[in-house]
């Protein structure tokens, strides 16, 4: 299982992103392997606000409604539980200056035990998790 980040769907949908060749080429070989993949709300959240911002309201919905409705992808939603520990890892990476939206990830793929993201954010490496593609 791989965990979708933000700057993953920004670097799909958006052709101006610095990522967009490496997240297309990350999203093809996703597609060819049939792995499984997961993102939260938290991340959906993120990503229809900046692509509502770089592109337009009615483009980031109509990406929203797509990643809504895709069968290869789990949207995960964190728990109170979960939600506390991402406070706690807030904290703890201060100094990085870690988004809350980072942290919920961190929290719900160590719950999942999710190992690997597909994130072009070093904050994922930093916390222990592997960078993909």
């Amino acid at each position: 299982m791989i965990f979708i980040d933000t700057g993953a769907f920004l670097g799909r949908y958006l052709t101006a992103d610095q990522f967009h060749a490496r997240a297309v080429a990350g999203w093809t070989r996703l597609a060819k392997e049939g792995e499984r993949c997961c993102t939260s709300n938290f991340v959906l959240d993120e990503t229809l606000t900046l692509l509502a911002r770089r592109a337009n309201y009615a483009f980031a919905a109509d990406r929203g409604r797509a990643i809504r409705n895709s069968k290869a992808l789990e949207i995960l939603r964190p728990s109170e539980k979960i939600e506390g520990e991402a406070l706690d890892l807030f904290e703890k990476f201060a100094d990085q200056r870690v988004s809350f939206t980072d942290c919920v990830s961190f929290a719900l793929m160590r719950e999942r035990r999710v190992k690997r993201a597909f994130a072009f954010d070093e904050h994922f490496a930093r916390a222990g998790f592997a960078l993909w593609p």
